[in-house]
């Protein structure tokens, strides 16, 4: 194991290295590295833990997102339809009157 003093930033040859990326191994200064999950990585190695998947970038998510829309919707009209269906199912005789006979307000 190397010892972290004598090292130098592997970006400015110039400056003390404060941290190893544990990622790729290499030593860098305070502006090389930055805090991820706990761990200090340098920008190569977090720029390749946090890329973004094949699937978002090729336009795929999109359409998922399009297509779980559009489910969502036919799934409310649906149950739109049936509720509807429901009520036209039902006898006339069931609400013919009876909520109009004697208001409520007079109700004892």
């Amino acid at each position: 194991m190397q010892n972290l003093v004598h090292q130098r930033c592997f970006n400015h040859a110039g400056r003390e290295a404060v941290a190893r990326c544990p990622e790729c191994g290499r030593f860098f200064c305070r502006e090389c590295v930055t805090d991820h999950d706990g761990r200090a990585l340098c920008a190569t190695c977090l720029r390749r833990l946090t890329r973004v998947p094949l699937l978002q970038r090729r336009g795929v998510v999109p359409l998922v997102n399009v297509a779980q829309g559009t489910a969502s919707v036919l799934l409310a009209w649906f149950c739109f339809y049936l509720i509807g269906e429901g009520l036209l199912s039902l006898p006339d005789s069931f609400h013919e009157q009876t909520l109009w006979q004697v208001p409520w307000t007079e109700e004892e």
